[in-house]
């Protein structure tokens, strides 16, 4: 059985901090954010918006667009490192809200790459025919986790949610071949103590082989090439690493999803934010191959190739 994305949407919190806004608070200017990582604002979630109700927005979202019910869904994914509470987890939380009752739940911790390991997850449970429906949602509220004195981070991160209700698609859609990996090695050049943790240079270089070395090999896997790929969605982190990976496939500019000028970097929730601003804006068609690629710390990565269609 072909698992692929039935339905998707999304949550952003309504508060905007611009570059200019971090230059009162931190030693930034929005010249050095924008031409170091492209982004020129994000979304900041209030004290009393949790990961969870964030999430629980995206995925009411993704279940009415897939023409569902919520009691029709029988596993829920969450990727995030940013629980309201070490247990219950967000996905039981949400399972609560949605009245999801037939729903099994579970977290999945992997980090920016984790709305990828919950989109394989998903995978193998439709592909088996143990479940019929899975919502994978990927939300976090990284700004309750940075230290907003510390330029290096504080520029980067914004809050909010993305989900996807997986499920049966046709003959040739849906998820074609995918990679999931870590090295645990690198483990400490991204890290969260009190605060997020980060060796830039390292993550940097980690980052740019790694989203192109993942997105190439998924092609490969899928017995197709460069030039079948009509749309890229890479993790929304840093311009200069989606730039590396949108050349390595030798895409043309407008072939790739660009997100970050608006939300910044937000972990597990980018890539299903930014497919659902690309399908808004009319850029991804039934039948488009598209490669979604991401990474996180851990250090772990993940890729898919997903031709677009029920």
């Amino acid at each position: 059985m072909n698992a692929g994305i039935l339905g998707v949407g999304r949550y952003v919190p309504e508060r905007i901090v611009t570059n200019a806004d971090l230059e009162k608070i931190v030693d930034t200017s929005d010249e050095w954010v924008r031409t170091r990582t492209g982004i020129e604002e994000r979304r900041i979630a209030d004290d009393a918006v949790n990961t969870s109700h964030m999430a629980v927005e995206a995925a009411r979202e993704a279940i009415r667009d897939a023409g569902i019910s919520a009691e029709q869904i029988e596993l829920i994914l969450v990727a995030t490192v940013t629980p309201d509470y070490p247990f219950p987890t967000v996905a039981c939380m949400i399972q609560e809200e949605l009245g999801a009752k037939q729903a099994a739940a579970m977290d999945v911790s992997a980090a920016c790459a984790g709305f990828m390991y919950g989109m394989i997850t998903a995978q193998q449970f439709i592909k088996t025919g143990t479940y019929k429906y899975v919502l994978v949602v990927g939300s976090d509220k990284l700004s309750k986790i940075v230290d907003w004195k510390d330029r290096n981070t504080a520029v980067l991160f914004g809050d909010g949610a993305g989900a996807a209700v997986m499920g049966p698609v046709s003959e040739g859609r849906g998820i074609l071949s995918f990679e999931l990996g870590a090295d645990g090695s690198g483990g400490m050049h991204l890290y969260q103590d009190e605060y997020v943790m980060m060796n830039g240079r390292e993550v940097f270089k980690f980052a740019v082989r790694q989203m192109g070395d993942s997105s190439v090999r998924v092609l490969e896997k899928a017995g197709l090439t460069k030039e079948d790929v009509d749309f890229l969605i890479p993790h929304q982190a840093n311009i200069r690493i989606m730039e590396a990976a949108r050349q390595r496939l030798d895409l043309p500019d407008e072939k790739m999803s660009k997100t970050i000028a608006k939300f910044g970097n937000t972990s597990a929730s980018s890539i299903p934010i930014a497919l659902v601003e690309e399908l808004n804006n009319g850029k991804i068609k039934d039948d488009d191959l598209i490669v979604l690629v991401g990474f996180g710390g851990g250090l772990t990565w993940g890729a898919v190739a997903l031709r677009w269609g029920k």
